[in-house]
Parts: structure tokens; sequence; C-alpha cells
């Protein structure tokens, strides 16, 4: 939609005009995007925060900070937001510096959000944050967010699931739990018994982060690698007792 790459076949429709036909200001202008890799140029925060509206006062960059969860950080710094970000925003976390990408877009506001894993690089807690802040800003415009955290997307009028690069279900969410398919299976891993995000070779990973396993390096996700065993495994006493079934039933 943002002409990143173009189509190999058929065409990006915006109220029905191919996005090839349109000039890249007026995508930038339609189109506001929050990538899984948020880019932060070295300015201060009041710049990158403005750079889709530089005549933004500060009154409304403080709003959508503070929408964003992002402005009680800003103002820890030196500078507040005449802080110098530093190249690629190096002296920000990974949360802090999509929060800052989101305060950007909730400051330009416009028609068409895209959100690719917005909230990949946030904790629990400042997900939930995010998302409150999120929600009205969906409310009014078109919105398009791709998502390995169901919980980012279980409200969206019509959900895509994707298995190897093929749309194999839509509906709503209610609607894919009920078909029992690729989005229930997915769902049910994620909140169903244990919330687990990813299965590992010894253990698995929840959906908030935490490693269930004894190893204190988290190992690589590996969806091919089978976790469960016919015995209880030794470190199973340190799983919480609702999780257990989940990974030696």
């Amino acid at each position: 939609m943002p002409r990143l790459y173009d189509v190999e076949r058929g065409a990006v429709t915006i109220d029905g005009h191919d996005v090839r036909d349109l000039t890249a200001a007026t995508i930038a202008r339609a189109v506001g995007v929050v990538t899984q890799e948020s880019y932060l140029f070295g300015g201060t925060v009041r710049e990158n925060i403005s750079y889709g509206r530089p005549t933004a006062t500060d009154g409304e960059i403080v709003a959508a900070a503070k929408a964003a969860f992002i402005h009680e950080r800003i103002t820890e710094l030196e500078h507040g937001y005449d802080t110098i970000v530093g190249e690629r925003g190096y002296r920000f976390s990974g949360g802090e510096r999509q929060r800052l990408a989101i305060a950007r877009v909730i400051l330009e506001d416009p028609p068409i959000l895209v959100l690719d894993e917005a909230t990949s690089a946030l904790d629990s807690e400042s997900e939930r944050a995010v998302q409150q802040a999120l929600e009205s800003l969906i409310q009014r415009r078109t919105t398009i967010a791709i998502a390995h955290r169901l919980s980012t997307i279980r409200n969206a009028d019509v959900i895509f699931a994707v298995e190897d690069g093929t749309i194999v279900e839509r509906g709503t969410h209610d609607e894919l739990l009920a078909r029992g398919g690729l989005y229930a299976r997915l769902y049910e891993e994620q909140f169903g018994n244990g919330v687990v995000e990813a299965h590992c070779s010894d253990g698995v990973i929840l959906a908030n982060g935490n490693p269930c396993r004894p190893s204190s390096q988290r190992a690589r996700p590996d969806t091919h690698v089978p976790i469960l065993q016919a015995s209880e495994p030794p470190w199973v006493g340190d799983v919480p007792t609702e999780l257990r079934s989940v990974l030696t039933t």
C-alpha cells in the first residue's frame, strides 16, 4: 500500500485509485505506517515525533506522546523533547522507539493506518497501554494490522489467516474460532491453558515472553520440534500448575 514494493499482479487501490498512479506525497499523507523495526533519525525527540507534521504545536506533540505512553520517559531525559535521540535512536530501548513511532503516527493522523507488528518490541504491560492508545485511533480510520500476537487483532472487523504466503481463512475472531482451523489452533496455543507463544525444543515460551523451562537462556523457537513427552520432565515442578497439562499431556 505505501509502495515500498509494487504488486506483480492485480492492483492495490485506495478509494478506487491505483496507488501506482498516486504521487509519493499523496500516499505519505494518506497512509501512516508503524513497522516492527521503527526508524528514528538523529534529530531531537520533538523533530522525530513531528516528522509527519512539522507545523504541529508543542501541545499537540506532547499530547501525541502521552497517548503513546512515552511522555514520562521523554521528561526523564536531560533536555526533554529537545534531547538528541542519536543515530537510529540508540538512546532508547526497542519498546521506547516503538512508542515514539506510534506517537509520530498519532500526531500525523492519517486516514489509513498500517501496523506491521507494531507492538512486537513492547513488554506485555507496555503493549496493553499502547493498545489502549491505539483503540481510539483505529476506530476513525481504515487499519491494517499484521501481527503474530493475536491479542492485537481480536477486535478486527475481518481477520485473514496466512500460511506459507497463502490466505487460508478469513472471518471475524468468533467465526474463525468456531471453524477450528489454523487461527483457532494458534489462538489456543497463545491463550488456551498456557498462553503459549512459541514451542521450543526444551519447553515453551509464554505470550508474556517468559520461558517455561530450566535453562536461563531461551531456546530458538522451533515449531517442528515436539515438546510433548510421555513422562513428566524433571523441570515441570518449576512450571505453574495450570501449564503442566500443556507440557506433559
